[in-house]
């Protein structure tokens, strides 16, 4: 690897370490502050928490089509990572529900553009010059879990600390965006093509629905682990430990999820990772005690870990190769946008009337469906592999 492939790696890297430690400064913490030192009711935090995934929806494939318009993705990212850090900075001068609410909108929609446009940079740039991005990707988590981790404890002192500490690392990501290499987003100009198509391939909708209900609360426990863990007993520090333990572990766990794939199989691999996520629900319902709650957190590696790189290549196996960029799209529309918005804006209404244990239940009742459809698409691929086989006999 030459110099400057080794500079552009490096901020490439810079970036992603910023990007997330904006969201691991803000998201774990943001619900917190919210109930805290606001007073939101649960069900008002459920709508602000869940106006993010649904932003996604509907903003990502916008700003997909104008970075393939511009053919000016880092241009793009810039504005998008200073005006995100800035509407970031509103928290601080409003406590009133209706203003938050505007507040988180206008974030979100700046935001959503900054994962799918960074990404597309990164993996063209990687497989440009056969580096992977999965290494890349690692510092993602890292500076995810490292944010909540310093920012958990800073924001025991000033709660507003996490919206300076957001905007401060989203203005580094907008610098970093002037040295990053000039590659154009491999983005879908349409990305709602093809999916009255997809609708009839029956096993690629029945894994939308296992995503919907297996990998979707795990997205969701992001906004309200932190309220569970104060719960348990722990400070502003004590939830940014926790956190620190359950993000960083998923990175080793993708790592070694290639060869496990390999050795089991792909829906095998997405219902152990359902199964040992709902196992992590259903102990939480439980309200086990703070040091249990820190001693199991690293289970998130493999219900995060492992699910994603198994479900991204299922899809890619399974979906047409005509239309796998709108399936792959649709596919991620699903697990982070509506799925996550489904779970949070749902566990926000629980939570206002009930327990936050409560929403672990609810994760638990459908991470349950979600393992049956699991088995019942190994059981329909085992069958077609039996077909297939007998077909080749009979020609044999």
């Amino acid at each position: 690897m030459d110099k400057e492939t080794k500079k552009n790696i490096g901020v490439l890297q810079a970036f992603y370490f910023f990007a997330f430690f904006a969201s691991g400064s803000l998201i774990p913490l943001l619900s917190v502050y919210l109930s805290n030192s606001i007073g939101l009711t649960g069900f008002q935090i459920g709508i602000i928490m869940s106006i993010g995934p649904v932003i996604t929806i509907f903003f990502q494939p916008i700003w997909g089509m104008l970075s393939d318009k511009t053919n000016a993705p880092a241009v793009i990212l810039k504005l998008c990572t200073f005006f995100a850090g800035i509407c970031g900075l509103g928290y601080l001068f409003f406590d009133r529900f209706s203003w938050i609410v505007a507040i988180a909108t206008l974030l979100a929609v700046f935001q959503s553009a900054i994962v799918p446009i960074s990404d597309s940079i990164a993996i063209k740039y990687a497989s440009k010059n056969n580096y992977q991005y999965g290494n890349i990707r690692l510092f993602g988590a890292l500076g995810f879990g490292v944010a909540v981790f310093i920012m958990g404890r800073i924001s025991d002192m000033e709660p507003t600390s996490i919206f300076i500490a957001f905007f401060t690392a989203l203005i580094i990501c907008a610098a970093a965006t002037i040295k990053m290499p000039k590659e154009k987003g491999e983005t879908i100009k349409n990305p709602l093509k093809g999916i009255k198509e997809l609708i009839v391939y029956k096993k690629y909708m029945l894994f939308l629905a296992v995503t919907f209900l297996v990998f979707s609360p795990n997205l969701a426990n992001n906004t309200f682990f932190g309220l569970f863990v104060e719960n348990s007993g722990a400070t502003y520090s004590g939830i940014g430990v926790a956190f620190l333990i359950a993000v960083l572990s998923e990175a080793p766990f993708m790592k070694i999820a290639g060869g496990l794939i390999g050795k089991f199989g792909l829906l095998e691999i997405t219902l152990f990772a359902g199964a040992i996520s709902l196992l992590r629900w259903i102990f939480y319902f439980t309200a086990p005690s703070l040091a249990l709650v820190y001693a199991t957190a690293f289970l998130q590696g493999f219900g995060v870990g492992l699910f994603i790189p198994a479900g991204i290549q299922y899809i890619r196996k399974i979906a047409p190769v005509s239309m796998m960029a709108t399936a792959i799209t649709f596919y991620s529309a699903i697990g982070n946008g509506l799925g996550n918005w489904f779970n949070t804006f749902i566990g926000g209404i629980i939570f206002n009337y009930y327990h936050i244990t409560d929403v672990y239940l609810f994760f638990s009742i459908l991470t349950g469906m979600g393992i049956v459809l699991n088995l019942y698409l190994i059981r329909e691929e085992k069958q077609e592999a039996q077909l297939k086989k007998q077909n080749l006999k009979k020609v044999g």
